[in-house]
């Protein structure tokens, strides 16, 4: 039954990705439609989210952003897809990073892995799936977390590796990590961690978009115990169907930070990517479901 679901969506989704991306953006308004108007996918927990993340707004300018998320989450959708029939030359040319040069110099350093932390924001499976940015000069790879339905997992492992970059499922981190660093593989490795932890995962508290927010450190902890560097991507939209990261130094040398100070340091720098123009990031998440015990 898995493999018959899974070739059954594969097939769909490889007949989405050959559309060209002028048909996959009247696909993706005719979606939005239907997720946000008929269906209203998520509505309750968007509203909740921009509404307390900015209180100051009023209810016309959340509705602004509100509908530009969903205009944008259904590009998002075919974008990702787009990725398995998509040359190098175009997702190269939609999707940059404008300054590799510090990566470069990092690995030059210190050979081994550097943690780049990166938001769910603007398109992040094009940055985190593509090992085209960084050439032979870096391998690429992404953490992850499985998804429950297996089909639907495997698809987005297949999607994620098409451009060259590996997966390392969530688990097996700090084992992949030990093994990049111990063998000095040249190498960036993705972490999404804007997102809320398991409630026994909870080690941190602090403000984030005007909310009291647990936040995970399971990034940081390794970057310290590894003494790796960590950067930051700055991801804006340009335009529909274009992206560009700065990648900002938050340490060079992780080894000895105060305890949690590179986690602050990464919210203070997505909080400040998301309120430049917050309709492009992932609002539909559960992110503050957890209330800090009093």
């Amino acid at each position: 039954m898995n493999k018959l679901a899974y070739w059954s969506i594969y097939i769909m989704v490889k007949a989405i990705a050959v559309l060209p991306f002028s048909i996959l953006y009247l696909l993706s308004d005719l979606l939005y439609l239907l997720v946000y108007k008929v269906i209203g996918y998520r509505k309750k927990v968007v509203s909740a989210n921009l509404r307390n993340s900015f209180p100051e707004k009023t209810s016309d300018e959340l509705k602004e952003i509100e509908r530009k998320f969903y205009h944008h989450f259904c590009d998002y959708l075919v974008e990702s897809f787009k990725l398995f029939h998509i040359s190098d030359e175009e997702i190269m040319k939609r999707a940059k990073i404008n300054n590799k040069e510090l990566l470069f110099d990092l690995v030059e350093k210190n050979p081994g892995p550097v943690l780049m932390y990166i938001g769910h924001y603007g398109n992040w499976e094009w940055f985190t799936a593509s090992s085209l940015f960084f050439g032979d000069k870096l391998a690429s790879y992404q953490i992850y977390r499985k998804i429950k339905s297996k089909p639907i997992d495997q698809l987005f492992i297949n999607l994620r590796e098409s451009f060259g970059a590996l997966g390392i499922e969530k688990n097996d981190t700090l084992r992949a990590m030990i093994r990049l660093k111990k063998e000095k593989i040249r190498s960036q490795v993705a972490f999404l961690t804007d997102q809320t932890p398991s409630k026994a995962n909870i080690h941190y508290w602090t403000t984030f978009l005007n909310q009291d927010s647990a936040v995970l450190t399971g990034a940081e902890k390794i970057a310290e115990k590894l003494d790796l560097a960590v950067v930051y991507a700055d991801v804006r939209k340009v335009k529909r169907g274009h992206y560009e990261a700065d990648l900002q130094l938050i340490t060079a040398n992780a080894k000895g930070a105060p305890e949690f100070s590179i986690t602050e340091e990464y919210i203070r720098r997505m909080e400040k990517t998301i309120l430049r123009d917050p309709a492009y990031w992932l609002w539909s998440h559960k992110r503050w479901k957890h209330k800090r015990e009093s």
